[in-house]
């Protein structure tokens, strides 16, 4: 049974159990529901939280533990006088991974796996005719990996679905025995729904401690192998599998302040100008249109920038600006990728600050006009200032967007890690090179790959000082308005 299936038929029982249990609070009392504690739909809401949310929460447990315990037994059936010399347990198990689901590929499509078991040349062909691509020939120990992991992943899931619908049924006999004419139903939903709350908080919580973890583990192994004054202060940037490459920073690190501080000059002017005429100057009907107008760039996928940049802006530039001047030949520029970035980040300003500016009290602006200000003195002395602090927040917002920008970067700004002043020269980013170091078969356990864990702790560094810097600012000047 599908995760899907199973998810359906928990709201299928908890969607029953709300209405039987608001069925059965009302019998109890013959219909007369002013005897009840709570009113009938508290009754069937406790009901239905009962029955569903125990279940999701054993579905989700087990999903997160399961790859772990199922690849630990597959991985321990393996002979390691098999594996071939240099390849690590990560490269072993992304065999039988693939192995595994190739066979259930298989299977599916109604072919007949038992005589490719027999013959590893003959199963590596037919995953690779299926589109799984196999390295190297399965060996036995593989093989029977593979079909452990299947067969464990079969029982597993089968498990799941049993215990889920089983707490399922038994949260919803629970909750229906539980109801009575006394039963505080309200306060138990509300307290429900708190700890319900309170575990989602927990959870976005865990979820960064995670994310910060797994960086900082990762970035440690790497810096075993390959020096952190390298890594930091050196300005040359050419990895190579294989040892003897060169892995410093800067190049990278100065590619992207530099597509993200044109970005920047793009949008926070046009962005920040908008909301100012959109809250302050524009009729009701001219902003009706003009605001969902902005509000679509940031709906545009980022691929479509990026041919933007590849097809419209680039060109543009290197006919009519960098050759012209002598400042290059490439269309792909650090000039490109900011342009088109900028425009991408323009509504994450603009939409928020206005959101923030409309949330001034007008009291203020009504002060400043009464005292004899013009409109356009109100807005630069008065509300502008009261709303510093989300502007702050929306311009933080736009910088973390273009610091994190990808595709646009590899489509408008190119790969080529420089340090250069030029904004018409190609360069590259963080992220375009963390994608490039983790793009294929690569084997975690060399600098070249454990590189891109770095280049995250990095960028989270620079993300965070960001946030350091804009509580800062706010802290500031909030206190002269608060």
């Amino acid at each position: 049974m599908s995760i899907g299936l199973l998810s359906l038929i928990i709201l299928i029982l908890a969607a029953f159990g709300y209405f039987i249990g608001k069925a059965r609070a009302v019998a109890q009392v013959s219909g007369d529901i002013r005897k009840l504690h709570s009113l009938p739909p508290f009754y069937g809401r406790i009901t239905a939280l009962m029955t569903a949310v125990p279940a999701f929460l054993l579905v989700i447990a087990w999903l997160l533990v399961e790859p772990l315990v199922l690849e630990t037994h597959a991985l321990s059936l393996i002979d390691l006088a098999e594996v071939p010399q240099g390849q690590s347990a990560d490269l072993v198990m992304s065999d039988v991974r693939r192995v595994a689901a190739g066979l259930d590929l298989l299977q599916a499509r109604g072919t007949d796996v038992a005589p490719l078991l027999a013959d590893a040349a003959g199963l590596k062909a037919a995953l690779n005719e299926g589109g799984i691509v196999l390295q190297n020939e399965p060996t036995p120990s593989t093989l029977a990996a593979s079909l452990a992991l299947r067969e464990a992943g079969a029982a597993s899931r089968l498990g799941m679905v049993v215990l889920a619908l089983a707490l399922s049924l038994t949260g919803l006999g629970f909750g229906l025995r539980r109801i009575k004419p006394a039963f505080r139903a309200r306060n138990a939903t509300e307290r429900f729904a708190m700890w319900l709350l309170m575990g989602c908080s927990l959870l976005a919580v865990l979820t960064t401690v995670g994310i910060v973890g797994s960086l900082l583990v990762e970035s440690i192994h790497f810096f075993r192998l390959y020096p952190i004054t390298d890594f930091l202060f050196s300005t040359d940037w050419s990895p190579k599998f294989g040892g003897g490459g060169s892995l410093g920073i800067l190049p990278l690190l100065w590619g992207t302040l530099y597509v993200s501080a044109i970005a920047l000059l793009v949008a926070v002017p046009i962005g920040l100008l908008s909301a100012i005429y959109l809250a302050e100057y524009a009729s009701r009907a001219t902003r009706s249109w003009v605001k969902p107008a902005i509000e679509i760039l940031a709906g545009i996928p980022t691929i479509v920038y990026g041919l933007f940049a590849l097809v419209t802006v680039g060109p543009l530039l290197r006919d009519y600006f960098a050759q012209p001047l002598g400042l290059g030949n490439s269309s792909s520029s650090v000039l490109t990728a900011g342009l088109v970035m900028g425009i991408m980040v323009i509504p994450f300003v603009s939409s928020l600050s206005d959101d923030i500016i409309n949330a001034v009290p007008q009291s203020l602006r009504d002060g400043s006009l009464g005292l004899g200000a013009t409109p356009s003195e109100t807005v630069r002395q008065v509300v502008l200032p009261a709303a510093l602090p989300g502007i702050v927040g929306a311009v933080l917002l736009a910088a973390s967007r273009a610091i994190g920008e990808t595709m646009i970067v590899v489509m408008g700004a190119g790969a080529a890690a420089k340090l250069s002043l030029n904004p018409l020269e190609a360069m590259t980013t963080v992220t375009v090179k963390i994608v490039s170091q983790l793009t294929g078969d690569t084997e975690f356990a060399s600098p070249e790959t454990l590189v891109a864990f770095a280049l995250g702790l990095t960028l989270f560094t620079l993300t965070l000082g960001l946030n350091v810097i804009a509580l800062v600012i706010v802290r500031k000047y909030r206190e002269q308005y608060e």
